[in-house]
């Protein structure tokens, strides 16, 4: 992607460059051969994350309504990590083009599995 350009993921929202070949993940995992024909679940790298779950400001309950609030929201990081490689359920995925270059949007909670290099190390 350009460098000059952001992109920014709205909350437990991933960005995935999908995998091609879909019958072995990357580190050697294979998929069962329903998982092609019914395209249930996918792989594929995660190239950037939101920012995670929302979460309530934990401060006092008598605060007026109308007050604005000068702090920045809070968050629930994700699991997911950028470089990452994702199983995630195919129908769930939003495909998206940037740069004649095909990506999908999967929220946090369909992702299925997570594989991160130094998972071993």
């Amino acid at each position: 992607m350009r460098e000059d350009r952001e992109i920014i993921l709205i909350g437990d929202r991933v960005l995935i460059d999908p995998d091609e070949d879909q019958n072995k993940t990357p580190t050697g995992l294979y998929l069962p051969p329903g998982v092609k024909e019914k395209e249930k679940a996918q792989g594929g790298f995660i190239v950037k994350t939101g920012p995670g779950f929302p979460i309530p400001h934990t401060e006092d309950i008598d605060d007026e309504p109308w007050e604005e609030r000068g702090d920045e929201p809070h968050y629930l990081p994700l699991q997911a990590q950028e470089g990452d490689y994702a199983i995630f359920l195919r129908k769930s995925a939003i495909e998206i083009e940037l740069e004649s270059k095909k990506y999908l949007i999967v929220s946090h909670s369909n992702i299925l599995l997570l594989i991160r290099e130094n998972f071993l190390e």
